[in-house]
């Protein structure tokens, strides 16, 4: 079989981790030498992944009038259809486009992105359409029609890409998101499990369960997924 694998590493940024991340997520700083150890590898192609909202995003509990993050949960409306919508979970402000929160971590060894030397298409920036949620980078949940859509996956095709490996932040929401529609678009999907960190450790175990029966494979940097990866190229 053709194995042509690509690296992508979602929503690392500052605000996502301890110890003054706004969203920190438990022992989310962690996963740095994982994610390094990756970024060595020769994959096709390696691409990071950022929120980058305006500071009136929908997302954020502060722009809801007595609502609080974490617990309450909020309506988005398909900008374009109306009658498509759904409820979402209302987080604190983050990553917000230009401040310090929305910056990759600096323990990140992004020179290894496509064009990191030109600050080019190595990144892929998510959610700046403030009335949209957008955990995925591919597009968000919306179909008739999407509202977002970043051309991630036209890209990894015109790259020949097979498979697709996911680590980062934060499990159960966005590397969850890349990795499920990764694996509709039609490429053997896996989340490393060691690269990531979950908000809700308690319901990591059945998102687990749900993404293996979405098609997406959960593995470890000691599985044969992984191990083929040092001696493939």
């Amino acid at each position: 079989m053709v194995f042509r694998p690509a690296l992508i590493v979602v929503d690392f940024q500052e605000d996502f981790c301890p110890p003054n991340g706004s969203l920190a997520v438990p022992e989310g700083r962690d996963i740095a030498p994982v994610v390094n150890k990756l970024l060595s590898l020769p994959f096709v192609t390696k691409i990071a992944t950022k929120d980058w909202h305006p500071a009136d995003h929908m997302s954020f509990a502060a722009n809801h009038a007595g609502k609080q993050p974490f617990t309450d949960f909020a309506t988005v409306v398909n900008p374009a259809n109306p009658d498509e919508r759904y409820e979402t979970r209302l987080w604190p402000v983050h990553c917000v486009q230009g401040t310090r929160g929305a910056e990759l971590v600096p323990e990140l060894e992004a020179g290894h992105f496509d064009d990191a030397v030109n600050g080019g298409g190595g990144v892929v920036e998510k959610g700046q359409d403030a009335r949209i949620e957008m955990y995925s980078p591919f597009y968000d949940k919306f179909t008739s029609p999407r509202g977002c859509d970043s051309g991630l996956a036209g890209r990894l095709r015109d790259a020949g890409i097979t498979h697709v490996y996911v680590v980062g932040l934060a499990a159960d929401y966005c590397v969850r998101s890349c990795a499920e529609d990764a694996a509709r678009e039609g490429f053997r999907s896996y989340v490393i499990d060691e690269g990531t960190r979950p908000v809700d450790k308690g319901n990591w175990a059945q998102c687990k369960t749900e993404l293996e029966e979405l098609g997406v494979k959960v593995v470890t940097m000691q599985s044969d997924e992984v191990q083929r990866l040092m001696t493939a190229f």
